[in-house]
């Protein structure tokens, strides 16, 4: 099979595996307080979330995050919204879409239901990325195997000519 059959065929894998599971429609993972009592901390979204409060904040400042509700002393306190929000900026971080346009998506949210369409074309050309990179990686793992192949099969001659 040559490299562009495989990359064909791995693209077409990826997507028959991306149309059988479809991870939005899972239920949304459980929160740590009930709504109506999730007041959470930096400190313990930092907990939650993997992420440090530096970038949590920067995620304000560029606009990445919805204005986050303040205590009466100033300090941040996040949602069970937040959460979520910060659940899919994580998915869409992991697909490599740049921040730049993870920011545009967060503004075209806050535009509204008149914004569907374009925040359509932007995951569904995320989605083509993602797709593609994941042929590469099958491509690439297909040279692996190949060579772990050839490695092994290369040192059983070895092998057997000790045991004599």
């Amino acid at each position: 099979m040559t490299v562009m059959q495989t990359t064909v065929t791995a693209i077409q894998e990826a997507e028959d595996t991306a149309t059988r599971t479809n991870i939005c429609s899972a239920p949304p993972p459980r929160h740590p307080r009930p709504d109506g009592q999730d007041r959470y901390t930096i400190s313990e979204v930092v907990a939650f979330t993997g992420l440090t409060a530096h970038t949590l904040r920067w995620y304000e400042r560029i606009g990445l995050m919805d204005h986050i509700d303040r205590s009466h002393t100033g300090q941040r306190r996040y949602s069970n919204r937040d959460l979520d929000w910060l659940d899919l900026v994580g998915k869409l971080r992991l697909t490599g879409m740049p921040v730049a346009d993870m920011v545009r998506y967060a503004q075209l949210v806050r535009e509204g239901d008149s914004t569907y369409a374009e925040r359509h074309e932007l995951l569904e050309a995320t989605r083509r990325d993602v797709l593609a990179r994941i042929a590469e990686l099958h491509d690439t793992l297909a040279v692996l195997d190949r060579k772990i192949g050839f490695y092994a099969e290369a040192g059983r001659p070895r092998e057997a000519e000790r045991t004599r």
